[in-house]
């Protein structure tokens, strides 16, 4: 049976048809509907923690901490892959390198030096943007599954360090780890509520953060370095500049998920950081949409989500959501929420021209139209 009469290919463009009418009317609404748009979503996510929502979202589970971790996390660190895969176009099996940083830098800190919650918050995202650059430095001159490889040791080089180092616990892990100080009469102790609304104001920052430099010069040069490396090149991007750049700052995300999560956590080990996770948070970028932030994140709502939501089934709930993950992908190849620009590419695969055509004005310098770099 061919693609156009098999059923769930049918079905996939029904159901793409519809997230794709939604992304369109999006991209073309006035700046006044958009704002509505984003002040009602975000007062979703502001209420989102109410019972009434936890009996349906989450039945089997605490919704509260669900939604700090792994929700939460799964798309603050979701969104700092996003600027390495979606934008920039290069394959990190290491991320959770990053996280463990983050992490490790509160709890080492906190535990072994007395420092309070928000100067490692600072310092952890540092360590984890400048361990991006190590990272990247030596590397990212290499390419696709090369690249992959050398992201993948560094992810295990950094958990066995921590396994190794007795400085910072070693396999036995640190304990116990300093909470964020009170904040407007809120005391973050172990109720997730606070925990959850910081990282929900570091998810919106980042969010703004990622949206600017999407819209700018750098994000045009990512643009075309993900098209087509070579063609940028010729075109005058400093490639390799740009893709370092996008390394420290995915990193810069990862570390402040880790500080984040570290805050909440009574007690961190190397077991913490498998390499699984970052395959996790890989698939949630490639699910929901690789390169546009709304598909970014409802791909990590999805992947942290549903093994909650099907507990009721037991042993059989990660089967189950193992087969939702497939019949997603096999309806959805692009994403759930591709870009526009990233559904044209998937669709031409051989249209090496937008790469140059994206180019010329990074090169240049000049103010291209960034707009549609962002769609």
């Amino acid at each position: 049976m061919n693609a156009t009469g098999n059923p769930l290919s049918r079905l996939g463009s029904i159901a793409g048809g519809y997230f794709d009418a939604v992304r369109d009317w999006w991209a073309g609404a006035p700046p006044w509907q958009r704002w509505i748009g984003y002040a009602l979503a975000l007062g979703v996510a502001i209420i989102a923690p109410s019972p009434f929502i936890g009996a349906i979202m989450s039945p089997h589970s605490d919704w509260p901490t669900l939604l700090f971790h792994p929700i939460s996390t799964f798309i603050l660190l979701a969104m700092g892959l996003n600027i390495v895969v979606g934008h920039a176009g290069l394959l990190d099996l290491g991320y959770v390198a990053f996280f463990a940083i983050g992490a490790y830098t509160l709890a080492y800190l906190g535990v072994k030096h007395g420092w309070s919650f928000w100067p490692t918050v600072v310092l952890g995202m540092v360590l984890a943007s400048v361990s991006g650059v190590i990272l990247g430095a030596p590397t990212l001159r290499l390419r696709g599954d090369y690249l992959a490889i050398v992201t993948l040791g560094f992810g295990e080089i950094v958990r066995i360090t921590a396994v190794n180092t007795e400085e910072i616990g070693g396999a036995r892990g640190l304990t116990p780890i300093p909470h964020p100080p009170a904040m407007f009469g809120t005391e973050f102790l172990l109720d997730p509520l606070p925990y959850y609304y910081l990282v929900l104001a570091a998810i919106v920052l980042v969010i703004i953060f990622s949206v600017r430099l999407e819209r700018s010069r750098v994000g045009r040069a990512w643009t075309a370095i993900r098209e087509d490396e070579d063609a940028a090149e010729l075109m005058g991007v400093p490639t390799f500049r740009f893709k370092l750049l996008a390394f420290a700052i995915g990193a810069l995300i990862g570390g402040l998920a880790g500080v984040m999560w570290a805050g909440k956590v009574i007690f961190i080990a190397p077991t913490n950081f498998p390499f699984i996770l970052s395959a996790t948070i890989l698939a949630a970028v490639l699910l929901g949409g690789s390169g546009n932030l709304p598909g970014v994140i409802l791909g990590a709502f999805l992947i942290a989500w549903l093994p909650e939501r099907f507990r009721g089934f037991a042993e059989y709930r990660i089967l189950i959501f193992g087969g939702a993950l497939v019949l997603m992908m096999a309806l959805r190849p692009e994403g759930l929420l591709p870009s526009r620009r990233r559904k044209a590419e998937m669709a031409d695969p051989g249209g090496s021209a937008l790469g140059a055509e994206v180019a010329g004005p990074v090169a240049a310098g000049g103010s291209g139209s960034s707009s549609e770099v962002g769609r």
